[in-house]
This record gives structure tokens, C-alpha cells and sequence, in this order.
């Protein structure tokens, strides 16, 4: 999909080491959460596109979020979760991300209601990943959210036995790599890019800096973690946007769907989040500097690209329904 540009609560632990000093993630939790009543909420007759990309994404978190946000390099727009979160579940419910980042699905969650955590392997984000969740119970929100530091592909040894079977909804991202994100100022030799990495570009643990067999094989991991901790009929939600490299397609949402399959998940739709915004009947694209310099790069060098204006939105269930049908992705 191709559009027109527009111009325009917890104390910090070591990486690979969790956080338990929450209600989410204690022994004790509660489970308020109701049971599963046997089918998604999201209208069958719903749009599989989603317009979630109407305003920029620093106006959605503008005074949502904490400034230190704009840090992390691979943000989420805060309008895909809230949408995940109103069309899969209902308040009360229980949301994870396992790489939850800043935190924005734990923010859009308890803004909705809804009860969350998620999982951060780097302790930068989780803790502005709590310093979020402060701020939106500071505006109100009613849900209650945690972060638990950790390796996600590690999961069922961060998350007690006791959420086994409570969760109704996962959304997450894998990470992509620096050529997709990032932020720029101007520099003495031209526009300098920063904020484009992840903390250590040497951790292997790290599945922003495998190869794409590697994050496959570490985000099956994940998923199969996923699919224990959700309760029949649960939802997982991943997006995920193809990228070049060296002028080659990398697919990774047939690599998400891949691993999904691994991990035991029935992908039930494939839909779509606009990066761009609907105007009078046309796509208005949101893109990066870095997108729009490597389609002007290839379009100079006789390249017919595309700025790639939506991010494939991939859902799949733990089980499969007799109204799921035979559980092929459209």
C-alpha cells in the first residue's frame, strides 16, 4: 500500500533479570478477569483496515506519554494498540505485550481499563515503561499494569503459574533494524541520525540485532510463551512491516506468520494499520526521513519504489473455532 507523502511501577533490575515488585506479576495476583465467553469481540463485519495514523504519532502521545519516550527507536503507534485493545477485548481484561518497550500497549490498556504487563529485556525502557504507567494513572486511567525485566523468549520462567490461561489479549512487534527508525538533527556534514538503536548492539540477547533466522526463531519463543498464557479463544496481535536491505524485500510478516505456526497459533486475519492518514478519499503518508530517503535514492537510481504507507497486522488464536474456519490466512 503506497501513499502521498505529506510534508509537514517498579524499581530498575539488571537485563535478563525480573521484576516481581508488582500485582501483575506477584504469586497473589487477583484475576478479576472474567471468563472467556467463547468468542472475539471484534465486529465479523468490521473494516480489516485500520486508520490508525489520522494524526502523527508524537500528536497521539503528545502529554500521553513521557518525553523520554521518543528515545526508543521502534515505538508503536499508540492508535494500533488502542484499536487491538477496544476490537479483542473487553475492560477488566488482562493484555500482555513481551516486548513491551516504552510501554506503549500497557498505556493504551489501562487508559481503556483494561489490566496489563509486559515483559523488557533492556532496563532503559522499562523504566520509562513505568515512568508511562505513573503518568497515565496521574491522568486517571483505571487499569492496573506492570513491567517484568526479563528475556521474553525466556517467558514462562518470568510470569508466576498463576496467569496461565488469564491472558485475553497479546500485542506486540518484533523489533526492526535502524534502517526503519530513528530520529535526525542537523549536523556539520549534513543530517546526523540518532536514537536509531537499541542499547547494545553487541547483546545477542537481544533479538533487534539477529539476523532474520535468529529474531524467528527467538519470536517463536515468545509466541509459544503467548500461547500458554492465553486463555481459550484469546487473541495475540503482532505487527510487522517489510523493509529493504541492500535494495532486497525483507518479508517479515511471512516470517511472523511462520513463527506463529511454530508456536502452535492459528492465524485467523491479516489486516492493516495505515501509516497514513485518510483525506478526502486519499492516503496521506506519515513517513520517516529514513523512508523517504531511500525511495528517493532508488527512484534517482531508476528504482520504481514506494513509501510503504500500513503495517501488516497479524492475529492469531490458541485454538481454532468452528466459525474460524480451516485457519488460512486471507
Amino acid at each position: 500500500m503506497s501513499a502521498v507523502a505529506e510534508h509537514t511501577t517498579a524499581g530498575s533490575s539488571g537485563a535478563g533479570e525480573p521484576d516481581t515488585n508488582s500485582s501483575a506479576a506477584g504469586e497473589d495476583y487477583p484475576g478479576r478477569h472474567r471468563d472467556y465467553e467463547g468468542r472475539h469481540r471484534a465486529n465479523p463485519e468490521g473494516l480489516s483496515v485500520w486508520a490508525t495514523a489520522q494524526s502523527t504519532g508524537p500528536v497521539q502521545r503528545r502529554g500521553r506519554y513521557v518525553p523520554e519516550s521518543v528515545k526508543h527507536p521502534a515505538r508503536m503507534l499508540p492508535a494500533i494498540a488502542a484499536h487491538a485493545i477496544a476490537a479483542y477485548t473487553q475492560p477488566g481484561d488482562l493484555v500482555l505485550d513481551p516486548m513491551c518497550g516504552i510501554g506503549t500497549t500497557l498505556v493504551e490498556a489501562v487508559h481503556a481499563g483494561r489490566d496489563a504487563f509486559g515483559i523488557e529485556y533492556e532496563p532503559q525502557w522499562s523504566n520509562i515503561a513505568d515512568a508511562n504507567i505513573r503518568h497515565a494513572h496521574d491522568q486517571g486511567a483505571s487499569g492496573r499494569a506492570s513491567v517484568i525485566r526479563g528475556d521474553a523468549t525466556r517467558l514462562m520462567s518470568l510470569v508466576p503459574k498463576a496467569l496461565t490461561g488469564q491472558v485475553a489479549l497479546v500485542v506486540t512487534s518484533p523489533p526492526y533494524g535502524p534502517t526503519v527508525h530513528g530520529l535526525v538533527r542537523p549536523g556539520e556534514h549534513g543530517v546526523v541520525k540518532y536514537d536509531d538503536r537499541y542499547n547494545d548492539g553487541e547483546d545477542k540477547g537481544n533479538l533487534a540485532y539477529r539476523d532474520l533466522t535468529g529474531l524467528t526463531d527467538g519470536f517463536a519463543e515468545i509466541l509459544r510463551g503467548c500461547a500458554t498464557l492465553l486463555r481459550p479463544g484469546g487473541a495475540v496481535v503482532v505487527t510487522a512491516r517489510p523493509w529493504r536491505k541492500r535494495g532486497e524485500l525483507v518479508d517479515l510478516p511471512s516470517a511472523v506468520i511462520a513463527a506463529g505456526l511454530r508456536a502452535g497459533l492459528v492465524p485467523t486475519e491479516r489486516c492493516v494499520a495505515l501509516l497514513a492518514a485518510v483525506r478526502h478519499g486519499q492516503l496521506v503518508a506519515r513517513p520517516s526521513f529514513f523512508q523517504l530517503q531511500q525511495v528517493r535514492k532508488a527512484r534517482s537510481s531508476g528504482v520504481p519504489m514506494h513509501l510503504i504507507a500500513h503495517e501488516d497486522v497479524l492475529i492469531f488464536t490458541n485454538t481454532r473455532r468452528p466459525e474460524d474456519g480451516p485457519g488460512v490466512v486471507a
